[in-house]
């Protein structure tokens, strides 16, 4: 089977609303550890990455970009590890932690597949489109800029974390459940030429096809494919313990197809869990979530 090796990330600098910096930890909980090790894998559990106090990262703000400084610095150490542990031949599970951190992981592997001359393909599962950037975010919080610094744009220290500007190209990008994207964000997606498939989609065509088609965008030209998955994707109903929950989402169940459809690829090469908030959650049911969609997409079946 697979080594796993689990790499936290208890950040919450990116957003307004506090409590996701405890993310990681209500996953530890979940016994999901030993939940992957029962279906077979050996995993590796390094930590945490150093996140500073909300009070010291203040030195790194700037105009438009709330603690950008301190983020990307975050994000750098979240590259390098992800780096390693695939150059080691390990599948990183990366637990938020704020999105802003993805910035950092998806950098890392496309950098590791960028020395053998290869591209990284990424599913974008999420209620936001996390597409803005610093001049054109409303809020100022980086967790909605991540996935606009991979593909190049914004602030230039977060745009070249992976070693060139743009971690990924749009090409291999497919974003999937959004259902609450500003205006810039709507603009960006037309601009970029991004390929999105909104709950609109889900609800005319249904889960399994829209996964198909995102699946395929993502492997077509890509030697790996990276999740990067919000649990505010799912209904708040389902998964109150969120960042930013959103009304209408998608289902438990069709989040578990996601997962169980990404594994069939076989070329799922890591995975983002993040935006689990416990002090918006009952009873760490949202953790438990995360522990039972990562142990869809490592294999783990009905039958």
């Amino acid at each position: 089977m697979t080594t796993v090796r689990i790499i936290g990330v208890p950040m919450d600098l990116g957003a307004s609303r506090r409590g996701v910096d405890m993310g990681p930890s209500a996953v530890r909980y979940t016994d999901v550890r030993e939940r992957l090790e029962a279906i077979g894998h050996t995993v590796e559990d390094t930590g945490n990455v150093a996140v500073p106090f909300r009070e010291d990262a203040a030195r790194g703000a700037q105009r438009g970009a709330r603690y950008l400084g301190a983020i990307t610095e975050v994000c750098i150490d979240v590259a390098s590890r992800v780096r390693s542990a695939l150059d080691a031949g390990a599948f990183p599970l990366v637990l938020g932690g704020d999105h802003a951190l993805a910035a950092g992981s998806i950098a890392g592997a496309s950098a590791h597949f960028a020395a053998k001359d290869q591209h990284l393909g990424v599913c974008w599962i999420d209620a936001h489109g996390d597409l803005n950037t610093p001049a054109s975010s409303r809020s100022g919080n980086v967790h909605g800029m991540p996935l606009a610094a991979l593909l190049g744009h914004g602030d230039k220290a977060m745009t070249t974390i992976s070693g060139r500007s743009g971690a990924i190209r749009a090409s291999d990008l497919a974003l999937v459940g959004q259902r609450d994207l500003d205006s810039a964000e709507q603009a960006h997606v037309r601009k970029w030429n991004l390929s999105t498939f909104t709950m609109r989609a889900l609800d005319e065509r249904g889960a399994r096809k829209v996964m198909e088609e995102a699946i395929a965008i993502a492997t077509r030209a890509t030697a790996g494919l990276w999740v990067s998955f919000d649990l505010d994707v799912i209904d708040p109903d389902e998964a109150p313990g969120v960042g930013t929950p959103v009304p209408g989402g998608i289902t438990y169940r069709e989040a578990h197809l996601f997962m169980e459809m990404l594994a069939d690829s076989g070329k799922l090469v890591g995975i983002d869990m993040v935006e689990v908030n416990p002090v918006l959650d009952e009873r760490n049911r949202t953790a438990e979530i995360a522990r039972e969609l990562i142990l869809s997409a490592l294999g783990k079946r009905i039958l």
